[in-house]
């Protein structure tokens, strides 16, 4: 397709320059001349018809090298991809699950830690509260002893105001009395 497509094609431009050249007088030709020529012509479309297919299948040739090598190339640069993909997935694996390892072993130390400090608090609540319990029963016991004490002085504080006010009573008796037997004020 390609030969025929070229033939016509330089068919067609010497059929142009010669309808071109045409327009020019020229010389007389004969018959032989003429077939002589169109031999050369042949000679010549069926040199570029070799030297095309030979321009043909050197291009062929270097297309299919080229798309080879390419695809060598692509194939090389895939596997090699793929292979630093691997390793880059391979070293993320590991440097995450050392991480996670890592991770964890902080998470048991802060768990242990935080249960530690725990046990420690709540045996400072258990102190303070027995220190505390302690604390409100020695008030209990104090408050207990002032209530007493209290409660005694008053009944003492009552018993006095009965005894001094029966004295007082038993003491104005004894002075109406000895009013009463002392002379009156102007006789003696």
């Amino acid at each position: 397709m390609n030969k025929i497509l070229s033939a016509i094609i330089l068919i067609s431009f010497f059929i142009l320059q010669h309808t071109v050249i045409a327009v020019e007088t020229a010389p007389r030709i004969s018959d032989r001349e003429i077939i002589e020529s169109l031999a050369e012509i042949r000679g010549n479309l069926k040199r570029l018809d070799e030297k095309l297919d030979t321009v043909d299948k050197s291009l062929n040739k270097r297309i299919d090298d080229l798309d080879s090598n390419l695809n060598k190339r692509i194939d090389d640069l895939d596997s090699n991809l793929n292979k630093r993909i691997d390793d880059l997935d391979s070293n993320l694996n590991k440097r995450i699950d050392a991480l996670d390892s890592k991770l964890n072993k902080r998470i048991d130390d802060l768990r242990t830690d935080i249960n530690s400090r725990f046990e420690e608090v709540g045996n400072r609540f258990d102190t303070l509260q027995w220190t505390l319990g302690l604390f409100i029963t020695i008030a209990l016991v104090i408050f207990g002893f002032v209530l007493r004490m209290q409660w005694q002085m008053h009944r003492r504080q009552t018993q006095m105001e009965t005894i001094l006010e029966t004295q007082r009573e038993e003491l104005l008796f004894i002075k109406k009395l000895i009013e009463k037997f002392q002379p009156p004020r102007g006789v003696l």
